[in-house]
């Protein structure tokens, strides 16, 4: 039987070895089936559209299955909308067609539509905002006139108990007295006063803000109501043949409830179709395709991991009943743990690649914390003055009292502190020095990724000086003024950057290297107990 999602490959796959396991979708490389399946579906998009490119970038995946008469082939699907559709030939449909003109998302949609339309028109009536604007002007009056009454009042009781420092007869005491019960009461009659003024104007919005409010209050209880059938309407599948809504998915994530967009990635997509009609997964790869978003870091046919924000629990739900591959990630061998310099109060080690700076959500993977805490038992605090990422590796300083552990993450934060990192980027910069200034923040949907984000990124600063050049590859050395989390690796690869992706950065670039080749190769303090000046280097094993 032909159905039109499922595609033959047009190339010869006849010398690939299928998959023993399925992809792990957090962490990959991607499958010589997978590639070549992306490559035809990349062909098919420059075929598709002349002009793509142009207008927007999308996330597209594959995912190569297996039928029970035994043909291989693969799926194709891009996340959320594509060109105004969720529906386009070649790629799968969607999990729920939440576009359908005759569904209750639409007829739903028009509704809260309608209540926009009602809010931006009382918010704009003419009335309306003139009351709104005599009442902030009638406030502000207000304000300014019991400021300077009560300014008034503090003077005459300064000139009073001046006078107070003479002798006084009774009757000039009495007059005093006087004096300053009559000033108070007419602070109060002008109180009242403007309490009459304003209450006055208050009175005439009320009706304007209570029906704001009415429909306001309708339109975020008509859009939860929504969010909530919608979401129940996305029912998953597993290999082992379960079904799960969005709903029940997410329930017991720290958000509760799934965010907007769930359901819709390419991942999801391609496992339902394939378990609704019977295929087995054998491998799967997403790459970005079109221009990069302007907050985040995709280029053009790069492979990137399923988010997981959106993707994390409907993959671990949906890839039930599938033989996975192991997270790469974890990492049980931890030789390689140097230690450089170690007295009394501190230690610096050299941390390899692939080793946590801080017990994760894996039990069972080591950490530096938990490998220098059988190390120094008798350790105070929390021993980790600041971290590395897993993926990179280089010096990290532990402090082994209380004491020392607040001095020394206060010189880090007053940066008295001076590190340097050495990075093998893909690409040729340009410069031979600069400073790279790109406010950062973490993603919400897609942790542990960063964006750059001018309203609600911290300020991030690194400057860098280019080592030297080799074979479409440079090494620089990165001095971070900031510490945010992957700055170095979204400076690197961003396109206000150095738009040069560190080797081996499968977030942010592509697995060109066997690991990040990213390495903090000195760091320079002034030791908290003993004041002498540290300074300490070893080199990386990349470069």
């Amino acid at each position: 039987m032909e159905y039109p999602m499922f595609h033959h490959f047009a190339s010869d796959i006849s010398n690939i070895p299928l998959p023993d396991r399925f992809t792990y979708p957090f962490c990959y490389v991607p499958h010589p089936l997978c590639t070549v399946a992306a490559y035809e579906v990349q062909e098919h998009l420059r075929q598709y559209d002349k002009g793509y490119g142009t207008e927007e970038g999308k996330m597209f995946g594959v995912l190569t299955v297996r039928t029970a008469e035994g043909d291989v082939g693969y799926l194709a699907a891009f996340s959320g909308i594509w060109h105004g559709s969720n529906r386009h030939p070649f790629f799968v449909p969607p999990v729920y067609d939440l576009l359908s003109p005759e569904g209750f998302f639409r007829q739903e949609e028009k509704e809260i539509s309608h209540l926009n339309v009602c809010i931006h028109a009382l918010e704009n009536n003419p009335q309306y905002t003139t009351l709104k604007q005599l009442a902030d002007d009638t406030a502000k009056s207000a304000r300014a006139s019991l400021e300077q009454a009560r300014i008034r009042l503090k003077e005459a009781k300064a000139t009073r108990d001046l006078r107070r420092q003479s002798t006084l007869s009774p009757e000039e005491e009495e007059q005093l007295k006087n004096e300053s019960r009559f000033q108070k009461a007419e602070l109060k009659r002008m109180e009242r006063q403007w309490k009459v003024r304003t209450d006055a104007i208050e009175a005439q919005l009320h009706s304007y803000k209570e029906e704001e409010a009415r429909l306001k209050a309708e339109r975020k209880r008509r859009s939860a109501a929504l969010q909530t059938k919608l979401f129940r309407q996305f029912v998953l599948l597993n290999a082992k043949g379960e079904r799960r809504n969005l709903c029940d998915i997410f329930a017991h994530t720290p958000q509760g409830m799934p965010p907007a967009g769930a359901g819709e990635c390419a991942a999801p997509k391609l496992l339902q179709q394939a378990y609704l009609h019977g295929w087995q997964p054998l491998c799967m790869a997403e790459f970005w395709w079109g221009p990069s978003p302007e907050n985040e870091v995709r280029l053009q046919g790069h492979y990137y991991p399923a988010c997981k924000g959106k993707c994390g629990p409907i993959l671990n739900h949906m890839l039930q009943g599938l033989k996975v591959e192991a997270n790469p990630l974890v990492r049980t061998d931890v030789s390689g743990t140097d230690i450089l310099y170690d007295d009394p109060w501190l230690a610096v080690i050299n941390k390899p690649s692939g080793l946590l700076s801080v017990p994760g959500k894996e039990e069972d993977m080591p950490s530096v914390y938990s490998l220098m805490r059988k190390r120094y038992p008798q350790a105070e605090g929390p021993l980790i003055v600041h971290r590395l990422d897993m993926d990179t590796s280089g010096l990290m300083v532990i402090a082994k009292t209380k004491q020392v552990h607040r001095q020394l993450q206060a010189d880090f934060e007053h940066r008295l502190i001076e590190k340097k990192y050495m990075a093998l980027l893909d690409g040729t910069v340009e410069n031979e020095h600069g400073l790279i200034d790109l406010p950062l923040c973490p993603d919400p949907t897609d942790r542990p990724r960063q964006m750059v984000h001018s309203r609600y990124g911290k300020p991030s600063l690194t400057r860098y000086e280019v080592a030297y050049r080799k074979d479409g590859r440079t090494l620089v050395a990165f001095y971070p003024l900031t510490g945010r989390t992957h700055q170095l690796r979204v400076h690197a690869a961003h396109p206000q950057g150095l738009r040069c992706p560190i080797a081996g950065d499968r977030l942010y670039g592509k697995p060109s290297a066997p690991r990040l080749c990213l390495h903090a190769e000195s760091i320079e303090f002034t030791h908290p107990v003993t004041k002498e000046k540290i300074n300490l280097h070893c080199k990386g094993d990349f470069y």
